[in-house]
């Protein structure tokens, strides 16, 4: 194979998104965020997994595309982390052990890339989750942008809301002391919301604090994992929008895997590893099971009502005609339109209300605050 003269390789630089503001909300909004130890973030997965497909493709080795790699690196931290994964490769380790030795790497991409190195084609599986990544970035940006002017709207109402209670109100209400005399009942329950909320407001934040803190510490637990899910899925309106998020979750990750020719079987164990959404975790063990004695994938799907009739109707028919592959595709990108919708529909509808809601509380704190010298001053 012919030398490459690794100096002068360049991978084309990706386009930075232009902005007329400095700050960007939406990209604060848009930052991964992890406990413990931090993931590589999906948009450096999508062009790495994009790059080296194309590389792997093209007939370059492994050893020599984790090179170009890694010569393309700018920042200093970056270099360090695509060496450890070419030093691993080097002493012999297989790429899928290279990237879960790092410990930043999902199990989704250990066991799909662990998929194409058994099956022979690490190119298409590596194109696939580029893929797959680049739609989960942008589904996340559009769900982001719809609710990020709503998030910011609700936040100011709240702060200007605590700011009359803690501040503005007992102003008055010391002027009120003074004067003496009987207060309309408006003006006497905002005085007292507020005396609460200053008892106990500190309270208040030492429970929030309390509840974040077992939250992040109970996260991993079944118990706790089983609880939360049930909650969230009986949210109105949320609840649907988040089941649909993990059935195009599903439906992607069984398309990946059926796409790479793996057994159904261990498309099923490894989409229970991979989707850490414990209704899915749960029935996917029983479906396993199922299918171990003889059933269809689609009739024991149909024993949870997590999964929608209609999703089931779709994997009866891809079973049948033996395009599985086809009809997850369908249904990973049906779903993810619906959220889209939805949640740009929630948002156009939140917008106003919280608008709405910070003027009616805003305005009877002002009305029942002005009521009483409105009644003083016709007294004289």
């Amino acid at each position: 194979m012919p030398s490459i003269d690794l100096s002068s390789y360049k991978s084309p630089k990706k386009k930075k998104p232009v902005s007329g503001n400095a700050f960007s909300w939406a990209e604060v909004l848009n930052k991964e965020i992890s406990f413990g130890k931090p993931q590589v973030p999906d948009r450096k997965k999508e062009a790495f997994y994009l790059e080296l497909s194309t590389l792997l493709l093209s007939g370059i080795d492994l050893k020599t595309a984790l090179e170009l790699i890694l010569v393309d690196q700018d920042k200093a931290k970056d270099k360090v982390f695509f060496t450890e994964i070419k030093d691993k490769v080097l002493t012999g380790s297989p790429l899928s052990e290279a990237i879960r030795s790092t410990g930043k790497f999902s199990d989704y991409d250990f066991y799909s890339i662990r998929i194409g190195e058994e099956t022979g084609r690490i190119g298409e599986v590596l194109t696939n989750l580029a893929k797959y990544f680049k739609s989960k970035i942008s589904q996340r940006r559009k769900v982001i942008s719809a609710v990020t002017y709503p998030a910011i709207v609700l936040t100011t109402s709240m702060g200007a809301v605590f700011f009359m209670l803690k501040f503005v109100v007992p102003m008055f209400a010391d002027v009120f002391q003074r004067f003496g005399g009987e207060l309309p009942f408006i003006t006497a329950l905002i005085l007292k919301v507020s005396g609460w909320f200053d008892q106990f407001f500190l309270y208040g934040l030492a429970g929030l604090c309390l509840l974040i803190g077992f939250v992040v510490m109970s996260r991993t637990k079944p118990w706790f994992r089983q609880l939360s899910s049930a909650l969230i899925l009986r949210l109105p309106v949320i609840g649907e929008i988040v089941r649909k998020i993990y059935l195009a979750r599903f439906a992607n990750t069984m398309r990946l895997l059926v796409s790479t020719d793996t057994p159904l079987l261990r498309s099923i164990a490894l989409v229970r590893q991979m989707i850490g959404f414990y209704p899915i975790e749960l029935s996917l063990a029983e479906v396993e099971q199922s299918i171990l004695k003889g059933e269809s994938l689609h009739k024991s799907l149909s024993k949870f009502s997590f999964y929608p009739p209609k999703l089931v109707q779709l994997i009866k028919v891809g079973e049948e005609v033996n395009r599985l592959d086809y009809f997850f595709e369908k249904i990973a990108n049906q779903y993810t339109e619906e959220v889209e919708y939805r949640t740009g529909t929630i948002s156009s509808f939140l917008e106003p209300l919280i608008i709405i809601f910070l003027g009616l509380v805003v305005g009877v704190i002002l009305i029942a605050m002005y009521l009483p010298m409105f009644q003083m001053s016709n007294g004289f």
